[in-house]
């Protein structure tokens, strides 16, 4: 496996050696500080160049980066199922390399460049100091942003109301249904709860990553390992309990944040929520009708 300084003399390299290729930035986990460095991260590349058609009708350029095992431009792809995509406005590679690195590549006009909005950007090559000066990367823009009530109470409600979908599906034995409305409507919601608490205790001064990856490091490593107990099942009955951990969670934390934002959780809704998923869990396959029982 390439190195990572000789993968950045490679990808440098090209580009000192190519006069269409104006400048060089990167972006993503290799420019955050406060990423765990490990073998399988990307190298997130961008060229500036003069114009791009030269490089997306050279189908073996790209050969000058190593051996491939497959590759992904997703572009091409977006054009081929009728996305209106412009190649001359950018254009992309996502290779993976037999020696186990993988780059992520595109090239896009000098004039379409904007390496400050980005602020995990970094610039390894500026020919002509087309760019302007750029602070130290940061993942500032990825800290847990404060939540006000009306945030919260919807965060609430959302989580709360879903599970009726989740009950029923339940019930009919409709797993992917049941995994979907979890993974899309409801566990963003737990997510984001305690993500707000991560964010309280912390001052709103961390991120948790995408998909919360990071939450490990501000959670009581019980709490942890409950949320992670969330994923667990295919069958009704393992994702049942993995529900009502999730409600736990939920009833748990979300009191915690009203507090910290100096709003009411609304227990009523929580309570009569969660009486509804008992009672449709207890309901007989071949029932006519729902009973009730409060």
């Amino acid at each position: 496996m390439r190195t990572e300084q000789e993968m950045y003399e490679l990808i440098i390299g090209v580009a000192q050696r190519d006069e269409r290729i104006r400048a060089v930035y990167m972006n993503g986990s290799r420019t955050n500080p406060n990423v765990p460095r490990d073998i399988f991260q990307d190298y997130d590349i961008g060229y500036a160049v003069t114009e791009t058609k030269p490089f997306y009708e050279d189908k073996n350029w790209i050969d000058i980066f190593g051996e491939r095992l497959y590759m992904q431009c997703p572009d091409e792809l977006d054009k081929s199922v009728g996305m209106d995509v412009n190649f001359d406005k950018s254009y992309g590679w996502l290779i993976q390399f037999a020696d186990g690195n993988r780059l992520d590549l595109h090239v896009e006009p000098i004039e379409s460049c904007n390496v400050t909005e980005d602020k995990l950007c970094k610039i390894l090559l500026d020919k002509d100091g087309i760019f302007p000066p750029i602070p130290e990367s940061t993942d500032t823009c990825y800290h847990i942003k404060k939540p006000d009530a009306a945030h919260f109470h919807a965060s609430c409600n959302e989580f709360w109301w879903c599970m009726n979908n989740v009950a029923k599906g339940l019930w009919r034995e409709e797993i992917p249904y049941v995994l979907d409305m979890l993974n899309e409507w409801v566990r963003p919601q737990l997510i984001k709860i305690l993500s707000w608490k991560i964010g309280f205790d912390t001052d709103f001064s961390v991120s948790v990553g995408k998909s919360a990856k990071y939450m490990y490091k501000w959670l009581e490593p019980s709490v942890w390992q409950r949320f992670l107990e969330t994923y667990g099942g295919i069958t009704a009955e393992d994702i049942w309990r993995s529900v009502f951990i999730m409600c736990d969670l939920f009833d748990e934390f979300a009191p915690v944040v009203a507090e910290k934002i100096g709003c009411e959780y609304n227990t009523e809704e929580a309570a009569n929520s969660r009486l509804w998923l008992e009672t449709v869990k207890r309901q007989p396959k071949n029932a006519n009708e729902i009973i009730f029982q409060t």
